[in-house]
């Protein structure tokens, strides 16, 4: 809704979307802006989309939801499936904490905790400069290891950032997609190697037991 689409194309796409994936009800929308605000998606109204880039819920059938087009989705849910979030995760929203964010919703403890980081961009796609890496060893000098250096270029690895986060705050029951968005352009949009292109809608939510 926010880059240029034709907003009445957008409208059906998502109306088509959500009877193809048999969701529950209407997905929670955001306006998503590479920041670190995740919301209770249950208080979100159908026709608010408010300034956020995650969602949490602990009630049945209300679905969270995020785009991306490199940036990683990342589900995470309780061990019962009784609370689940939904997060957008690009370098910014990783640097400035979208991830602890969303874990600070959570009742159940972190070693409850099952995160899913979906389909991005791999770090052989994702050329970086040295002010990029050192705005996050700044942070943490742990994130080296989320970085390459080959050929006189930098390489960052946002699954291996997002991964080292969830682990630092508890959670170990970690699972990922294993390829890249930038490199598989049957399956997946990518931001970085089309600039205007579509995205990728991420669900998630809670069914009655």
């Amino acid at each position: 809704m926010h880059v240029g689409d034709d907003v009445a194309s957008v409208s059906e796409n998502r109306r088509i979307v959500t009877e193809a994936a048999h969701l529950p009800g209407a997905p929670r929308w955001l306006n998503q802006v590479h920041g670190t605000r995740v919301m209770n998606a249950h208080e979100i109204s159908r026709s608010e989309v408010p300034n956020a880039d995650g969602s949490y819920t602990d009630q049945v059938d209300v679905v969270c939801a995020i785009m991306s087009a490199d940036c990683l989705p990342i589900i995470i849910s309780d061990d019962l499936g009784q609370e689940i979030a939904c997060i957008h995760a690009g370098w910014k929203g990783l640097m400035e904490g979208i991830v602890p964010s969303a874990i600070d919703h959570f009742r159940a403890p972190a070693a409850r905790l099952i995160a899913w980081i979906g389909p991005g961009i791999s770090i052989d796609a994702y050329v970086v400069d040295s002010d990029f890496r050192d705005r996050f060893m700044s942070r943490n000098e742990a994130y080296g290891s989320a970085f390459r250096h080959t050929l006189g270029t930098w390489h960052a690895d946002l699954y291996s950032l997002a991964q080292s986060q969830l682990y630092a705050l508890g959670v170990r029951n970690l699972s990922r997609y294993q390829g890249c968005t930038y490199g598989d352009r049957k399956q997946f949009f990518s931001y970085r190697r089309d600039g205007v292109t579509g995205r990728m809608a991420t669900f998630a939510w809670l069914q009655d037991p």
